[in-house]
C-alpha cells in the first residue's frame, strides 16, 4: 500500500540531522531546519488513506519512503507502532528513536535526514521537483 506526495526542494535542504527526516507542506524553509529535505508537499499524513494509517500502526509493519528528485532516488526503512496517529496537516517525520507525535510516520530508522544520498540531497538543494512515495508492507 502507497501513499505518494508532490514536493520539491529548496537552497536551504542541508540533510544534516542525525536522527529524523522531513518533509513539509511549507512553502519556505529556514537554515535551521536541518532535518527537512523537500518542501511545499501536496500532502501531509491528515491526506492520508484510513487503512493505509491502520497498516501503519501494526508493530509489525515495515514502512519505506523513497524520495526521488533529478534522477536520483534513496529509501530508507522503518517500522509501524501502534501509536502512530497520522493527523499532522503540515508535515512528515520520519524517526530513528521510537519517539511518536501526530507527525511521526515511522520510527526505528534505518538512518534519518544525515544518511540520504547526498547527490540526491544536492539535486533537492537546486530546488528540484520531488515525488516522496511512502510503502507500507
Amino acid at each position: 500500500m502507497d501513499e505518494i506526495i508532490h514536493a520539491r526542494g529548496h537552497e536551504n535542504v542541508s540533510a544534516e540531522h542525525a536522527s529524523t527526516f522531513e518533509v513539509t507542506t511549507d512553502d519556505f524553509l529556514t537554515p535551521a531546519g536541518d532535518c527537512i529535505l523537500a518542501i511545499d508537499a501536496d500532502r501531509a499524513p491528515a491526506d492520508f488513506d484510513p487503512e493505509f494509517i491502520e497498516a501503519c500502526q501494526d508493530v509489525e509493519a515495515t514502512i519505506t519512503v523513497t524520495i526521488e528528485a533529478g534522477g536520483h532516488a534513496d529509501s530508507v526503512t522503518g517500522r509501524g507502532d501502534p501509536d502512530l496517529e497520522l493527523t499532522n496537516e503540515r508535515s512528515l517525520v520520519g524517526r530513528t528513536s521510537e519517539y511518536v507525535d501526530d507527525r511521526t510516520i515511522m520510527n526505528d530508522a534505518l538512518f534519518a535526514a544525515d544518511g540520504f544520498d547526498r547527490d540526491l540531497v544536492a539535486t533537492l538543494a537546486d530546488g528540484a521537483e520531488a515525488t516522496v512515495t511512502i510503502t507500507v508492507e
